[in-house]
């Protein structure tokens, strides 16, 4: 999407503006998520100006409380956002905006403006050091999510020199070929009792994998949440 093209919405912006709880400043917290790896990016707020802005170019524009004006997101540092859906929570009071963007939503440089961890579940460190190591960086599988936002980094910047730049130049053939080469590998090294190197050409296969599902916009999320609906669903055995 491009500054130039308006959201399409389901209702009209008239009824949209109705819809939501304005504070006692005509302000509503706007939750700014990656439409991509569904990291939540950072929170702003909104009136019913810069709602209206949103919504007719099609990036985010926000209230500053401290300087009290509008402000559009990356007008300056080109850290643009191009919002992708716009949705409000069951009590009106809360908007949730994807979007894509374009470069660090944070003005420290950061990806996300939630990069400081005050706190991790505790369970996982009955499992042994190497979890809990895990779970302070915000969970068991935190370095899926990391390398996931990576891939999804060099998808829209294609840095050069960069293999998985490589990989998107080249096209889902290319990626699928390394898939399947990976697959086998694993098969072979598991074949061979060799844990050692599975281990290694595992994390290649889930990597490239990871890869496949950004150049085919699935997101992982969308993975988990197929694998706990077949969790939840009533068992055979």
């Amino acid at each position: 999407m491009t500054a130039s093209q308006s959201l399409q919405l389901s209702l009209s912006l008239e009824s949209l503006v109705e819809a939501i709880k304005w504070d006692e400043n005509g302000l509503v917290p706007a939750i700014v998520q990656d439409a991509k790896s569904k990291e939540v990016l950072m929170l702003a707020y909104m009136n019913q100006e810069s709602l209206s802005k949103s919504v007719e170019s099609g990036q985010t524009w926000f209230w500053s409380r401290s300087r009290a004006e509008l402000w559009n997101k990356g007008a300056t540092s080109g850290n643009t956002q191009d919002i992708t859906s716009l949705r409000y929570d069951c009590d009106g009071d809360t908007l949730l905006v994807e979007v894509n963007r374009k470069g660090p939503a944070c003005h420290t440089g950061e990806n996300s403006c939630f990069y400081r961890t005050a706190a991790t579940a505790a369970a996982n460190e009955q499992a042994g050091s190497s979890s809990a190591d895990l779970s302070v960086l915000g969970g068991r599988f935190a370095v899926l999510d990391e390398l996931e936002r990576l891939i999804a980094d060099r998808y829209e910047e294609r840095p050069e020199g960069a293999y998985t730049t490589y990989l998107f130049d080249k096209g889902i053939d290319k990626i699928l070929k390394k898939v399947g080469e990976e697959t086998a590998e694993s098969i072979i090294a598991a074949k061979n009792g060799d844990n050692d190197e599975l281990r290694y050409e595992v994390s290649d296969l889930i990597y490239h994998l990871l890869v496949l599902l950004r150049e085919r916009n699935l997101p992982l999320d969308d993975i988990m949440h197929e694998l706990e609906r077949r969790h939840e669903r009533p068992r055979r055995d």
